[in-house]
């Protein structure tokens, strides 16, 4: 018996209808990168192993899909790792590549590569997929799209606030309602020199980022198995709990931030973005978390995160300021702050709220219908100056019964059918018929394309 065919948890196939949605997705967010400025690039599915490692963190780094390396992957490795359980140190033996993760740790990789090409400060956009080993649930998937914006090359607070209207500009043109949270690393930085844990400040961000999936007595519990003393667990609750306007919430900050030089230029910062963001106008809503942590150790200042008001998803859209990113391959100094878009969390949420427009499908305007080759050959000859028109047309490549044929425009909401038979060779017109109302014409083939054009 013939194996069932399947496909790996956590991915997906889409089927026509479900590209012309996702197509949407991207055509619209790079439509709005191009608005802004920005340049695509591309980079390799597959990175090297030591590109990816020690840039997400632990956890991060735990999700990594390694690739196993060809040929003889078990000459040279050492058997007693096999013997003694050392998977972790296996695996770097096994495999020198990795799929990435995400875009930006490539992309910093690419800068520091082709920075001789480049035109600092160097706006990038890039939409690919990516891939986790994580465990696939609601909004979360092994393999999944990033549309990614980035600036390098510049230090400037306005790179934030465009982004934050680019973010706004890309969720009105879909129509989906959102919340934009911010918060900046320097000020969690300040939480910790506050509690007298700067050397935790890896731990505390990775668990307060939690709050919102697993509330905060959990993220409690989880600080004090991190080693955060049970006093300082209870210094940061107020800070991460913070209410009021944003203003009310800054001001609070300031307070309690007052003996830390670190996190009260994080509060600057963040007063920067948000009143430059506020006076151009967003139609978002715009919130001060202080709990957003985003989990990742490469953000050094802003961080952003989009959720959707409407439909209850995680994050359709982060990131951040990262100063030294680029360090790490042999380039120090190039500060950079980019956004991710997640096509497919985005994708669901518009699929939820049924957002998309009407005609979305891009299917063809008019399919012709066949009665042989005569008329078929007739029918290609105006098909071929309507496409010249700029109409997609196509035929029905069988001389099938016409219940068929009629059958398939239905099915695809093809809008009209032509129809060329005896009559129409002879005259030289085309029958349009109007799949919605019955109607049929008699028409030119100028004629045909004015009212296809109109319609």
């Amino acid at each position: 018996m013939a194996q069932k065919p399947s496909i790996p948890k956590g991915t997906r196939d889409f089927t026509p209808a479900e590209m012309a949605r996702r197509n949407y997705i991207f055509d619209t967010i790079r439509e709005v990168f191009h608005l802004y400025g920005f340049q695509q690039i591309e980079t390799p599915a597959m990175e090297n192993l030591s590109t990816l490692m020690g840039k997400y963190g632990e956890e991060g780094d735990k999700l990594l899909f390694k690739i196993l390396n060809s040929g003889d992957f078990l000459r040279g490795i050492d058997h007693k790792l096999i013997e003694d359980g050392g998977y972790i140190k296996l695996a770097s033996q096994l495999c020198e590549k990795g799929l990435r993760y995400d875009l930006t740790v490539p992309f910093a990789r690419f800068v520091v590569m082709h920075r001789n090409d480049l035109q600092f400060p160097f706006k990038r956009f890039q939409i690919q997929p990516v891939w986790r080993a994580d465990r696939p649930q609601k909004g979360r998937y092994r393999e999944f799209y990033q549309c990614d914006a980035d600036v390098v090359g510049s230090d400037s607070l306005l790179n934030e606030v465009e982004l934050l209207q680019m973010i706004d500009e890309v969720f009105r043109r879909l129509g989906i309602r959102i919340t934009i949270k911010l918060n900046n690393r320097k000020v969690l930085a300040g939480i910790a020199e506050l509690i007298g844990a700067p050397d935790k400040i890896i731990d505390i961000t990775v668990a307060i980022d939690k709050i919102d999936k697993i509330g905060l007595d959990n993220v409690k519990a989880e600080l004090a198995e991190r080693g955060i003393p049970a006093g300082s667990i209870e210094k940061i609750t107020p800070i991460i709990t913070l209410s009021g306007s944003n203003e009310e919430r800054l001001a609070s900050l300031e307070t309690l931030l007052k003996e830390s030089e670190t996190g009260l230029k994080g509060v600057e910062e963040l007063r920067e973005v948000m009143n430059g963001s506020v006076a151009l106008g967003l139609v978002a809503d715009l919130e001060l978390d202080v709990s957003l942590a985003r989990g990742l150790n490469y953000y050094t200042g802003t961080i952003i995160e989009v959720k959707a008001r409407d439909v209850e998803i995680g994050s359709i859209t982060g990131g951040g300021r990262y100063d030294n990113l680029t360090g790490v391959f042999g380039l120090p100094g190039v500060s950079g702050v980019g956004i991710s878009f997640g096509a497919d969390r985005i994708y669901d949420v518009l699929n939820t709220l049924n957002l998309y427009p009407s005609d979305i499908l891009g299917v063809a305007k008019i399919m012709f219908t066949n009665f042989g080759p005569t008329e078929a050959t007739r029918s290609l000859s105006v098909i071929k100056e309507l496409r010249k028109a700029g109409i997609p047309a196509e035929i029905f490549p069988d001389n099938a019964k016409m219940k068929k044929q009629m059958g398939r425009a239905d099915a695809l909401g093809i809008p009209y059918v032509g129809i060329i038979g005896e009559t129409e060779l002879a005259n030289g017109t085309v029958t349009l018929k109007d799949m919605a109302t019955g109607e049929q014409k008699q028409l030119t083939v100028g004629q045909l394309i004015e009212e296809l054009n109109r319609n």
